[in-house]
């Protein structure tokens, strides 16, 4: 099997790469190798290796930044996702798609069914909506797979866990406290587990909509103080800092973010056939691939 994975220098990109399986002939891309906002160079490259998967994991991920930036945004989350999805209409090829939580408004208060109604809330997650369905536009249903995740973090790139526990060391050390929103849910969801999902599903037969993170629910001021717990017992850190919680109109930011954006994932694990692992089960496997501090 022959499979472009984009974004390889990235958190997922970099699991995908390390749990790729026995027999897969792989194309890993990241910004030297292609500009995901170049249309023409996405439809080229599927066209020259024709591969039967494109893993589009590469993605505009800042948040925040994403609103001073639509249009780069749009290019990078919408335009190359197109632009597969066109090029393996052609060549046959199949899609299977990341996308976010942050493709609904997080106003319903319960988990969210992978058939709803895309309702997203700021430039970034209209952006990975916009990407959803230019992708459904040029590809037949059985050869595109879209999966929803929340919360990503992983061993390595830059994500919320790296940095509560670069934050807790800082604080603990100077012995200050740190703020983190608690009114905002959702399940963090590790890239080990995600990306052994995004293989499950090149193995599975049709596509459709999936929702994979990983089981329970928490807030980000729960996550950071578990991060920081767990980050003793694996040997990270030597302690914890104070975690005091915020609400959302205390930590402001240029994004409007989701309140509430569990996704339901019965059908999916069912479909991967793959068991839920809990959030805090995902976390301590994360923690202990994470080296520990040489100093």
């Amino acid at each position: 099997m022959k499979v472009i994975v984009t974004g390889k220098d990235g958190q997922l990109g970099q699991a995908l790469i390390d749990s790729a399986p026995q027999g897969v002939e792989l194309m890993a891309t990241g910004r030297d190798q292609l500009n995901l906002a170049d249309a023409g160079a996405c439809r080229r490259i599927v066209l020259e290796f024709q591969p039967d998967w494109v893993i589009s994991a590469g993605a505009y991920t800042a948040v925040d930044r994403a609103e001073s930036e639509p249009d780069l945004a749009m290019a990078v989350n919408a335009g190359a996702p197109g632009a597969f999805a066109e090029a393996l209409a052609e060549t046959g090829g199949k899609l299977l798609q990341v996308s976010t939580d942050f493709v609904f408004n997080g106003s319903q208060g319960h988990p969210y069914q992978p058939g709803q109604a895309m309702q997203p809330l700021g430039v970034y997650g209209k952006t990975k909506a916009a990407g959803e369905s230019a992708a459904l536009r040029s590809l037949a249903p059985e050869k595109l797979t879209i999966l929803r995740t929340s919360w990503v973090y992983g061993p390595v790139g830059k994500n919320f866990c790296l940095t509560m526990l670069r934050l807790h060391r800082q604080k603990a050390e100077a012995g200050t406290s740190l703020g983190v929103v608690a009114d905002q849910v959702g399940c963090p969801t590790s890239t080990l587990t995600l990306a052994n999902a995004c293989w499950a599903a090149t193995a599975r037969h049709g596509g459709g909509v999936l929702h994979w993170c990983d089981a329970g629910a928490t807030s980000w001021y729960d996550f950071a103080i578990a991060i920081g717990e767990l980050g003793v017992s694996a040997g990270l850190l030597n302690e914890t800092a104070q975690v005091n919680p915020l609400t959302t109109a205390d930590y402001p930011t240029p994004a409007e973010r989701p309140s509430y954006s569990l996704l339901d994932c019965t059908s999916s694990r069912q479909a991967l056939d793959l068991q839920a692992t809990h959030w805090r089960s995902a976390l301590r496997a994360v923690l202990k691939a994470i080296p520990a501090p040489t100093s």
